[in-house]
């Protein structure tokens, strides 16, 4: 593998940069799906997913050798600031189109919604338990929606 690498950190930020692009191919099949904001923000909160394994990125932040090479740590970042900007875009149409809450903040929401599935995933793999993670989803799915 090294012939294709300079090195051991060039073969972890293409293996990292990898990841993270499936997970958003992934993150944009499910957002990307018609439907109202509140769908499109459900299917993406409940699609399939390995809860009690986590995030794939979101784990790569508890490693030491990640979070202190600025690059690595870059991209997980960036990872999570697409997904963030993708979900606030969705917001503001649903917002628009009076699917969602015109009170909610689209930034601070979608900063929310990442929030809440990478705890979740915290919460789930300490208890060994989809059920908080579950909880979560449902939870947020509540406050977002528009009261009719």
């Amino acid at each position: 593998m090294y012939h294709h690498f300079a090195g051991k950190h060039e073969l972890a930020r293409a293996a990292i940069s990898r990841t993270a692009d499936q997970l958003k191919a992934e993150a944009e099949a499910s957002l990307a799906i018609p439907g109202t904001a509140t769908e499109k923000i459900g299917a993406y909160l409940t699609r399939q997913r390995d809860v009690l394994r986590g995030c794939r990125v979101g784990r790569l932040a508890a490693d030491p050798d990640i979070i202190t090479a600025a690059d690595l740590r870059e991209l997980l970042a960036g990872t999570f600031t697409w997904l963030q900007g993708r979900l606030a875009e969705i917001i503001a149409d649903g917002q628009q189109a009076g699917d969602l809450n015109p009170h909610l903040d689209p930034q601070n929401t979608s900063a929310t919604i990442v929030a809440v599935v990478q705890g979740g995933y915290v919460l789930a793999r300490s208890a060994d338990s989809t059920e908080p993670f579950e909880q979560a989803v449902s939870g947020l799915l509540a406050l977002i929606k528009k009261e009719h």
